[in-house]
């Protein structure tokens, strides 16, 4: 190689490494508009680990591929056969330590994004005890149903357990007929009765709570819930599988029917919301019908609202009725309604109504 080719080959790798150095540095912070490649800013410490892994994914990506057409471009320059020359340029077939080398380092890569990946699902997984909030999440076709089952702050404020046990108790008995009896009928067709001491409409392993927040074909449900807090979330669907996603978290959970019989792991933590606001919900497996309109709502307020909103919410012992979701919402000063999910909407007869109308 002379010394014209060794210069232009320096000036192109300073060009390259210029050129990633301003991609890096053109962020104040790894959150910065360019550096993530088109990903969504996430709302928790577990979307930011996942953001963070995107990112890096991403610029070993782009390492990799400067370094290939760089080495395309260096060899269809200066390898290229002559012109007017009979001879080819030098081979290198068979070359033992470069075959080596471009074989190890595809598994090196591997590795080392393998052990990242690793350690940010190990960290998403993670489930500390005695969380802040745990809530209840039961989805079925098409809608959504919220309950709190504990609350513990830590700081004096809130300290609530929610467990209907009444409704729990109705539903285990009801989970447990006596063994093939038949049911009753519906329609006039005859409903089995149990099987191995289980009634087939068995809905006892769904949790029940003293506060919910239940979808209708005409209300999306909003799940309000504290900023600051460690948040235990417990997934359970009443018939299909759907998907529970708020974009913001930047990863979604399937909601399995019975989900200790399908041995599926249905419980999963935040560590906290950063920042308060409305953040749309969604199902993510396609369920049936109406599965585009399975919307809800994640309204983050302060710790102080949230407490209000649980006071306000509460059965009352006596006297006195206790808000409902719209009202107590309403109380803390935020919207009655959904705000995020526009223009979705639960209306259920949309598609009823434009096939009466021969659309």
């Amino acid at each position: 190689m002379n010394v014209a080719q060794s210069r232009i080959l320096r000036r192109a790798g300073l060009t390259t490494v210029l050129g990633l150095a301003a991609v890096l540095l053109s962020g104040c912070s790894i959150d910065s508009e360019v550096l993530r490649f088109g990903f969504p800013s996430g709302i928790t410490p577990q979307s930011t680990r996942i953001r963070e892994l995107w990112t890096w994914s991403v610029v070993a990506a782009l390492v990799m591929g400067i370094i290939v057409w760089a080495l395309i471009f260096w060899v269809v320059i200066f390898h290229r056969k002559k012109k007017d020359s009979p001879e080819f340029p030098r081979q290198t077939a068979y070359n033992v330590p470069l075959e080596l080398f471009y074989t190890a380092v595809p598994f090196v890569i591997i590795a080392v994004l393998f052990y990242f990946t690793v350690v940010v699902q190990n960290y998403i997984g993670d489930k500390q005890p005695d969380p802040d909030v745990t809530v209840d999440v039961t989805a079925f076709q098409w809608n959504w149903k919220f309950g709190y089952q504990t609350i513990d702050l830590k700081d004096g404020v809130v300290k609530y357990e929610g467990t209907d046990l009444e409704a729990q108790a109705a539903a285990e008995a009801a989970a447990s007929p006596p063994e093939g009896e038949a049911q009753g009928s519906e329609d006039g067709e005859i409903v089995p009765g149990a099987i191995h001491g289980v009634s087939p409409q068995d809905l006892s392993y769904l949790h029940y709570n003293k506060i919910e927040t239940v979808g209708t074909s005409d209300e999306i449900p909003v799940l309000v819930l504290p900023t600051g807090k460690r948040i235990e979330f417990v997934l359970a669907s009443s018939d299909v599988i759907h998907g529970f996603w708020v974009p913001e978290f930047l990863f979604k959970r399937d909601v399995m029917p019975n989900p200790e019989e399908n041995h599926s792991d249905n419980v999963f933590q935040i560590s906290e919301i950063e920042r308060e606001g409305s953040f749309v919900g969604r199902c993510t497996e396609m369920c049936g019908t109406y599965h585009a309109m399975m919307n809800f709502e994640v309204r983050a307020v302060s710790p102080d609202d949230f407490q209000q909103y649980i006071e306000s919410r509460k059965p009352k012992s006596e006297g006195g009725e206790a808000l409902t979701n719209a009202q107590a919402l309403e109380a803390i000063g935020q919207s009655p309604v959904s705000t995020s999910t526009i223009p979705f909407t639960t209306d259920r007869t949309q598609k009823s109504e434009s096939v009466a109308d021969g659309n």
